[in-house]
């Protein structure tokens, strides 16, 4: 979700300063939570401005480039190779374990697409 605009921020202070009503009042007037009103508030008088924090970041890819490499390498040899198979390989090749959702997210982040199911023993044409 996007960060309230700084203009709306303004105006939310300023209502607040003006008196125009209770925090609660204000903010059901600009269509926000009550939280974010307390939140802002509680900023501008911490920090001394509104503006939007920037973000916390987020937790971080458990493989790395070079093994984002190998995945890419595993992928163009055997490309009919399952989440479980390309999680195996990549476990003895670049000795790191790591989860299936974590190979589908870093084949998503590569573009590459994936294997659904198990492959099926072809049956002959009759």
């Amino acid at each position: 979700m996007a960060a309230y605009s700084l203009d709306l921020r303004k105006r939310i202070v300023d209502a607040i300063e003006r008196g125009v009503g209770t925090r609660s009042e204000v903010a059901k007037l600009f269509g926000v939570h009550e939280t974010f009103v307390y939140k802002l508030l509680r900023q501008k008088r911490e920090r001394g401005d509104i503006a939007p924090l920037p973000h916390g970041g987020g937790a971080q890819s458990k493989l790395n480039e070079d093994q984002l490499m190998i995945l890419t390498d595993l992928v163009a040899q055997s490309p009919d190779a399952t989440l479980n198979e390309l999680r195996e390989r990549i476990k003895k090749k670049a000795r790191v374990e790591v989860s299936i959702p974590t190979i589908c997210r870093a084949l998503q982040s590569l573009g590459l697409s994936r294997k659904k199911r198990l492959s099926e023993r072809k049956r002959p044409i009759r």
